[in-house]
């Protein structure tokens, strides 16, 4: 029976202490400051901040190699050269809600300067490529798109070539800024997946896409260049394009990212102008990079000059490796 009372004491009094407890946080003073809640409990004061959400992801990449060769009396023969490539890459993704908006822009540059030649500085590497994407989610996975891509070059771009009989070599004009610039813009499904370690595969697929050519040179809009009418400074078309950005983690310190695009004229469907970019960067530390970049471009329209013969169609493609400072911010 003592056992029992002691029991029912005992019970009694935790509940009170409990009730008191609750009391005493139900009387608890309660301030609210710019979204952050204050709470005073007697001599105590809890502070709780409120997470804001983040919708913005930014961020970018800079890379810088140089090459540089010197001689002086050097028997085995050779001449002194110096090369440097650079490139930045900037990207802003959006999302919020059902709302997605991704951009990135590419600029690469880069020259090779050897003495004993004509025209001793010559340009190796010269692109500008300008993405954005707005979407509306539909599903999970797929969002209907609305898609600007633009591309041109920063600096003039020449052929050097030696005239049969001549000592030194000449050049010839073959492009310029905004001669040409390609200007895109395309609505349509986007699949859209992100995956761990900040993988991401986008493709979309448009049946309204608008291209336009612009040569704003005088000299290469008369002669026809890239596929306007001879005198005329744009060309517009319409047709279906393709397009596809991917960006994943191959091993550890190796990452691939890569862009495609393609546009097919309604004219000549199935005749495509291929735009691909590549990089696959290996870093060897925070501060060091090796950079393997491919560039392929295709377009009917656009006559390559050949050694020997008339111009004529053919794969553009340009293959650069690099060693050197690599940063991210």
């Amino acid at each position: 029976m003592q056992r029992r009372l002691f029991t029912l004491f005992f019970l009694f009094f935790c509940s009170f202490g409990i009730s008191k407890a609750q009391d005493r946080l139900q009387l608890a003073d309660t301030l609210l400051i710019d979204g952050d809640t204050i709470v005073m409990l007697g001599d105590s004061i809890i502070f709780k901040q409120q997470v804001k959400p983040v919708y913005w992801e930014k961020g970018g990449n800079f890379n810088l190699s140089i090459q540089q060769v010197s001689l002086s009396n050097w028997n085995a023969g050779g001449s002194s050269s110096l090369a440097w490539n650079t490139a930045l890459t900037l990207f802003a993704n959006y999302k919020k809600d059902v709302i997605i908006w991704d951009t990135k822009l590419n600029v690469n540059a880069g020259f090779n300067r050897q003495g004993g030649r004509s025209y001793a500085t010559r340009k190796t590497n010269d692109n500008f490529i300008f993405l954005s994407k707005y979407g509306r989610e539909l599903t999970k996975f797929w969002f209907l798109s609305t898609q600007i891509d633009a591309r041109t070059q920063l600096l003039e771009g020449y052929r050097y070539f030696r005239p049969a009989g001549a000592e030194v070599d000449s050049r010839s004009k073959l492009s310029d800024f905004l001669a040409p610039a390609y200007i895109q813009s395309s609505t349509g499904l986007n699949y859209r997946r992100d995956f761990k370690n900040k993988d991401r595969i986008s493709l979309i697929a448009s049946p309204f896409t608008g291209r336009f050519t612009i040569v704003m040179n005088d000299s290469l809009s008369n002669a026809g260049a890239f596929g306007v009418v001879p005198g005329e400074s744009v060309r517009a078309e319409a047709g279906l394009s393709f397009g596809s950005t991917t960006d994943i983690q191959l091993y550890e310190n190796i990452r691939w990212r890569a862009d495609l695009n393609l546009f097919t004229n309604f004219e000549s469907l199935g005749n495509f102008v291929v735009n691909l970019n590549s990089v696959i960067s290996l870093r060897v530390n925070k501060f060091i990079t090796t950079r393997i970049e491919t560039i392929l471009i295709y377009d009917e329209k656009v006559l390559i000059q050949q050694d020997s013969g008339p111009p004529k169609q053919a794969i553009q493609l340009q293959n650069m490796f690099n060693f050197g400072i690599g940063l991210d911010f």
